[in-house]
């Protein structure tokens, strides 16, 4: 049995260990922000726009000897508070298309949670 052979199966068990651990601590990170923002309170504030931001992803998937591609898109806006404090919220698209960098009005957000914007 060469060296090769010897370590496979350690080499295999860390891959399989650092994976299910990645999972695992990204799933933990998910469920604990949730939990933060749903014990944040709800505040409406004075913002500013002042940046806005898309993210597009691209995916490839095989599957039987065909290959697929698919995209996701995530939109960020970053907010300006009356103390100069400057916060980066997601939204869907539809609410991102209608805002514009300089528009000010009511931010309501709970945590890292957007929940709206009343334009003044």
């Amino acid at each position: 049995m060469g060296l090769i052979e010897a370590l496979f199966p350690l080499m295999f068990i860390t891959v399989f260990v650092i994976v299910i651990g990645t999972f695992v601590a990204t799933g933990v990170k998910g469920i604990s922000e949730w939990n933060k923002n749903n014990n944040s309170p709800r505040l409406t504030v004075h913002a500013k726009v002042v940046a806005k931001r898309n993210h597009t992803g691209v995916h490839h998937h095989n599957h039987n000897g065909h290959s697929h591609r698919t995209t996701s898109s995530s939109y960020f806006v970053t907010f300006e508070v009356d103390s100069g404090d400057r916060m980066e919220l997601q939204m869907d698209g539809s609410e991102f298309g209608l805002l514009v960098e300089g528009d000010e009005g009511n931010l309501t957000f709970q945590g890292t949670r957007y929940l709206g914007f009343e334009r003044m």
